[in-house]
């Protein structure tokens, strides 16, 4: 048995991860319904993280549990996994030409120590035609991802530039999240 648990089905995640790790077992975590009326749109994935990693810490105590959730956020609105082509579209069209802010959620939890923390990375897109949005949502790539793009994937093509964490955007920010388990567990 690992000392780690990972609550999160992302494959991204799990790759991110065991650059730390390679100690790591994946239990899914529960996704709530929906989220508060008192979350605001910036605390978003941390709130999510925490949901994810208490709902699985509450069966496994005596391990490290780690939450992890992404969003991406524009004109001070969430962008989730999109529902379908044309969400994923709708989404594209608005990230086009602009910049956004890519925040992920952590929470590391161990007995009763809760620790959270998020990190920002802006991301600029390139105006965007709509032969490209086509061509990009028929990859398939945008469905599983916070704001319709994979940045590790095919969305680099639509990717002008970023300041902040790469890693972040991909959905876990490893080197803070390292020192972060460091200081959790007094390494």
């Amino acid at each position: 048995m690992s000392s780690i648990i990972l609550a999160s089905q992302s494959p991204r995640r799990q790759e991110l991860i065991a650059r730390i790790t390679e100690d790591f077992e994946v239990i899914v975590a529960e996704e709530p319904t929906e989220l508060p009326s008192d979350v605001k749109p910036e605390e978003t994935p941390v709130f999510l993280a925490s949901y994810k990693a208490g709902s699985v810490a509450v069966n496994h105590r005596d391990r490290i549990v780690i939450g992890a959730d992404t969003v991406v956020l524009v004109d001070d609105k969430v962008l989730g996994k999109p529902k379908d082509q044309a969400d994923a579209e709708r989404m594209l069209r608005l990230l086009s030409g602009r910049k956004h802010t890519v925040i992920t959620g952590c929470c590391i939890i161990c007995d009763s120590r809760w620790l959270t923390f998020s990190s920002k990375t802006q991301v600029e897109f390139y105006e965007l035609s709509d032969r490209e949005i086509a061509e990009y949502i028929a990859t398939g790539e945008p469905f599983d991802k916070a704001g319709a793009y994979g940045i590790q994937g095919q969305g680099s093509l639509l990717v002008k530039g970023i300041e902040g964490d790469y890693f972040n955007v991909m959905g876990l920010p490893v080197a803070r999240l390292k020192r972060e388990l460091e200081h959790f567990t007094g390494e």
